[in-house]
């Protein structure tokens, strides 16, 4: 094979050959008349009939009024701050200002500023943790294959109710923009898992499967399914008192259940882990995923509380109890995850002490929806998690790289 430098000469040589062969013409020999050249085609040139001459044709008496004339009845015009709505606006969605919650545009930017890649992360200490025949327990192993095999599939979940579902629903385009940055970040973090799942040379089909094989695992995905399954059918529509409450029903379901209490029991067993020096990668990935995703509880429950300012007539008693029992529904999947993971004490944490601190999380997602505390007097007994949620910008908490969290703006954490 020829390499660029041959190729080259090879030409060079070649050329001064070719050249010497062709003979002059003999003087006497009239020259050959050469053909006139053709003009380039231009607009007013493309033949009668063609299909470019029937677009332009079709342009020149298309008639926009009509068109406008629907989407002047549909949204009425420009757009004031007070005809915004979160749910059951006609407002047009295409214009994005001005602003009526600021809030929410404020996390697209922040969430924005905070992008990373899983192949940031270095696994190769990880890597070689996994493959060594003493460097884990199986208690330990057992978690780090659970945590993988329900996240991997949990946020394809989330991701699939946020793009069939509430992007359509919610109407407020500053919401919407940051429902599409959030449905970025759920394809990364499912990115990431796969990553560590790849990186440790994991059996994948035993872990993407593990929503169907593992009951405590099965149950949390089975619970969030049934909250999505209506409002994602294309012909489902807010604007009754029922399906509006539907749509409540599923993101108190999203937010303040299944990634603001399914994820806590996993992540803190995974962090803990990164704290004791072990699987620091994977670690890592999910102290990125963390800060991404408290956002979006807190984003959630924005949604949440402005629905209920604007409609308030949709939480009355019965949404109220409903709400409540939803949370503590949640609360009991996520304990049972707990001792189905950690049926002895490991890494200095034990299925009763989780069980209060998913207790602790609970009685804050009642009370950041304006319900009372169910479990009077529960305490926090990992501190250290806030400290790894209250993370701005510093040395990475594992040690592995230095790091900046941010890009632009400023985080506020739950």
């Amino acid at each position: 094979m020829l390499n660029w430098d041959e190729y080259n000469k090879e030409e060079t040589q070649v050329a001064p050959a070719i050249k010497n062969t062709v003979p002059e013409v003999p003087k006497h020999v009239e020259p050959v008349a050469q053909p006139e050249p053709v003009a380039e085609a231009s607009p007013a040139t493309i033949e009668a009939g063609s299909r470019a001459e029937a677009a332009r044709k079709a342009m020149e008496t298309f008639d926009a009024s009509e068109g406008v004339k629907e989407l002047d009845e549909m949204h009425n015009g420009r757009v004031q701050v007070d005809d915004k709505a979160m749910i059951n606006c006609k407002a047009d969605l295409n214009q994005l200002v001005p602003f009526k919650y600021d809030w929410a545009w404020q996390k697209y930017l922040d969430g924005s500023a905070n992008h990373w890649m899983p192949q940031e992360v270095n696994m190769t200490a990880d890597i070689a943790l996994w493959k060594s025949e003493d460097g884990l327990t199986d208690d330990e192993r057992t978690i780090v294959k659970r945590n993988l095999g329900f996240f991997s599939t949990a946020d394809s979940l989330v991701a699939n109710n946020l793009v069939l579902a509430l992007y359509r629903l919610v109407t407020n385009p500053e919401c919407r923009q940051y429902i599409l940055r959030q449905s970025l970040e759920e394809a990364i973090h499912t990115h990431a898992y796969q990553y560590c799942i790849e990186s440790l040379g994991m059996d994948e089909g035993e872990i993407f499967n593990m929503y169907r094989e593992i009951p405590s695992v099965a149950k949390k995905a089975a619970w969030g399914l049934k909250y999505t399954q209506q409002i994602s059918d294309p012909t489902f529509q807010t604007g009754t008192t029922e399906t509006d409450k539907q749509l409540l029903r599923n993101l108190i379901a999203f937010y303040c259940v299944l990634e603001g209490i399914f994820f806590y029991c996993g992540f803190t067993q995974i962090l803990s882990m990164g704290r004791r020096n072990k699987m620091t990668g994977t670690a890592e990935q999910f102290q990125y995923i963390l800060r991404d995703e408290s956002m979006h509880v807190n984003f959630g429950i924005d949604v949440i509380n402005q629905i209920k300012i604007e409609n308030p007539h949709l939480w009355d008693e019965e949404m109220k109890s409903e709400a409540a029992q939803m949370i503590l529904e949640g609360t009991e999947l996520e304990i049972q995850y707990a001792r189905d993971t950690m049926p002895r004490g490991v890494l200095g944490m034990n299925a009763s002490m989780m069980e209060e601190y998913l207790q602790f999380i609970a009685n804050r997602r009642l009370t950041q929806i304006g319900l009372d505390e169910e479990f009077k007097g529960a305490t926090n007994p990992f501190p250290w998690m806030s400290e790894i949620m209250d993370l701005r910008k510093e040395k990475n908490f594992f040690e592995t790289r230095v790091i900046e969290y941010q890009t632009g703006g400023a985080l506020n954490w739950e």
